[in-house]
């Protein structure tokens, strides 16, 4: 029996400067993970009497000892806090999925600035507008911009390599810079407008166009003055479209957090300079009983400390930590408010982010109802038995080469409500006769599973396999050979013409093969698994014959070393870019002689 934790002695020896503190138990299980401005009155907070929270006090009842770690700032408190709960993942923390995948605007620096799209960390090699709450987001805006700015897309590769203007120039989404259609300075301008737009200074766009237009007629030059009023009316459509009432402009998040229906949604949507971008749902882990302040106070934290933290957040509900504010705003380095939202316009755009998190939620319960219907249809049909309180765990192998070349396996997993993607795995396959299935498989599955033998890992409900009687026995003879022979297994053999609703189940017990009507529930959720593996498969093959096509030709040239190797791909972007490239071009890059650009030119034409 667990003796009762001594808090007295423990609150005697604390501090009171800032820091991060963690409740563990008997089995020096992390419990959880919170920081504090002052060390000893937070902690002293979980050792009265009465707990407002059943939930905490159910983890008090198990705290066995408390470690703390003093930081030198509450910035670092914070920082310290977020990494330490995404790497322990604590039973009693709220949690949400580390969402690095915020998409974003980018206009390179190179001397005809590229728009593009750009998903991952940023640098100073390029300026970055955003983040966006969605990729269609992101997309929308760079059609908006090439519409009014025509500016270039293309990657630097086939811009360096133009010899004529392209499609978007002809439908008036690119001015050409590649063939010299358009005046450097011209294009920088272009560039600059596109820049204030994005920054939300809308208004300081439409001067500059409205003079630059005047400037023109006065010159007799109505064309181009035609070419900037089409320019200006499409900014004010814009606006007419997308943009909120704004009091003072600048960058605002909107997060509001819906308790309905036994669910809790975190609903955050981003206005960009008065332009509303959308809206993003987060549903947060561990946090049944839970209420929604709390939800709302776990997510404002996790989430800026991984993304820029805009200067206003506007709240449907204030947050449980009054403190919260002066904890980003040292985060940020700069003033920060957190604040509910008072003015009319304010309150509208709370309002939406509420209703559009309701939706969500009634979404997510319409999804999990039909999941549930599907799993429970699944695990009737083939008599999978489920421990009470488990989650049944499908894995799906699929292997996928061309005539036996660059061979890969994927497993991907679906536990619960959906498909697991953070545990998905790729295997290249090697050492095996080009083209056998059977032995791609059977390495695959020893290589997935042999980790169960040393406790690492989950074991599976069941293992689906994309193929006939052939593999199964493959996958089979692994699980013989590693001891795992009792888990179920399932080949999804493909019907006539390989349409979808023909397939047949075949069984690892020797039981009779099973073919379920097209309509069947058990058979969707079998489909819908099968066809992400063959996805995952297909991407993890193509992406390994195309490195190796971009280099085998290049490693069989004499004189090509990595270095030259890597420079010729950085600068022509693959292996076609270079065989499109003539000798001159290629005496350009770094390291290639002209005899040797010579002997590249004669080896790829």
């Amino acid at each position: 029996m667990q003796q009762p934790f001594d808090a007295k002695s423990l609150l005697a020896t604390l501090t009171e400067l800032p820091g991060v503190y963690r409740m563990l138990d008997s089995a020096d299980t992390v419990l959880y993970v919170g920081k504090a401005k002052n060390l000893r009155k937070r902690v002293a907070s979980y050792f009265r009497d009465r707990h407002p929270s059943p939930r905490i006090a159910l983890m008090v009842a198990q705290i066995a000892r408390v470690e703390t770690t003093v930081t030198r700032s509450e910035a670092e408190a914070l920082l310290l806090e977020n990494n330490l709960i995404k790497s322990l993942s604590p039973r009693y923390n709220i949690l949400f999925r580390d969402d690095k995948s915020y998409p974003y605007i980018v206009l390179t620096h190179d001397p005809y600035q590229r728009l593009g799209f750009f998903r991952g960390a940023t640098d100073r090699r390029a300026d970055y507008f955003g983040p966006f709450p969605s990729t269609q987001a992101v997309r929308e805006s760079i059609q908006l911009l090439q519409k009014m700015f025509r500016l270039r897309t293309c990657e630097n590769a086939v811009f360096n390599n133009r010899s004529r203007p392209c499609l978007l120039h002809q439908i008036k989404r690119c001015s050409a810079p590649c063939v010299g259609l358009v005046e450097a300075e011209r294009y920088a301008e272009d560039v600059d407008m596109a820049a204030l737009f994005l920054q939300g200074r809308q208004q300081d766009v439409i001067g500059r166009l409205s003079a630059a237009m005047d400037q023109a007629a006065a010159k007799l030059a109505f064309e181009q003055a035609a070419v900037y009023r089409d320019q200006i009316q499409s900014l004010r459509q814009v606006q007419d479209k997308q943009y909120v009432d704004s009091d003072k402009g600048g960058d605002v998040d909107i997060v509001a957090a819906v308790e309905e229906q036994g669910m809790l949604c975190v609903n955050l949507a981003m206005v960009r300079g008065g332009r509303h971008l959308g809206d993003r749902p987060q549903f947060p882990v561990n946090a049944a009983d839970s209420s929604a302040p709390e939800v709302l106070t776990a997510f404002l934290a996790q989430h800026y400390l991984a993304h820029p933290i805009p200067t206003r957040i506007l709240v449907n509900l204030a947050p449980l930590d009054g403190e919260l504010a002066d904890w980003l705003s040292a985060a940020a380095g700069r003033p920060v408010r957190v604040a509910e939202a008072r003015l009319t316009a304010q309150r509208v755009w709370v309002e939406m982010a509420e209703q559009n998190a309701r939706l969500a939620i009634t979404a997510r319960r319409s999804a999990l109802s039909r999941q549930g219907a599907r799993l429970e249809a699944l695990c009737k049909t083939l008599d999978l038995d489920l421990e009470e309180g488990s989650e049944a765990r499908i894995e799906c192998f699929d292997i996928s080469h061309t005539q036996g070349e660059s061979t890969v396996a994927a497993c991907v997993v679906y536990q619960g409500s959906g498909m697991r993607k953070s545990e998905y795995r790729r295997f290249n396959i090697r050492d095996i006769t080009p083209g056998d299935d059977y032995a791609a498989i059977r390495q695959a599955v020893l290589r997935r599973y042999e980790k169960l033998l040393s406790g690492d890992g989950a074991a599976p409900t069941l293992i689906l396999i994309d193929g006939g009687r052939g593999q199964v026995s493959a996958a089979v003879s692994a699980l013989e050979e590693l001891g795992l022979g009792q888990l179920s297994l399932l080949g999804v053999a493909k019907g006539e013409a390989r349409k979808p609703g023909l397939e047949t189940l075949v069984f690892a017990d020797g039981r009779e093969p099973l073919q379920l009507p097209s309509e069947h529930p058990a058979l969707h959720l079998i489909q819908e698994v099968r066809d992400e593996a063959h996805r995952f498969a297909v991407s993890g093959h193509r992406a390994r014959r195309g490195k190796a096509t971009r280099t085998s030709r290049l490693e069989e040239i004499s004189g090509i070393g990595p270095k030259r190797r890597k420079a010729l791909i950085s600068r022509f972007g693959g292996l076609q870019g270079i065989s499109d490239a003539g000798i001159d071009q290629l005496t350009a890059v770094p390291g290639i002689s002209r005899e040797l650009a010579e002997t590249i030119y004669a080896a790829l034409h």
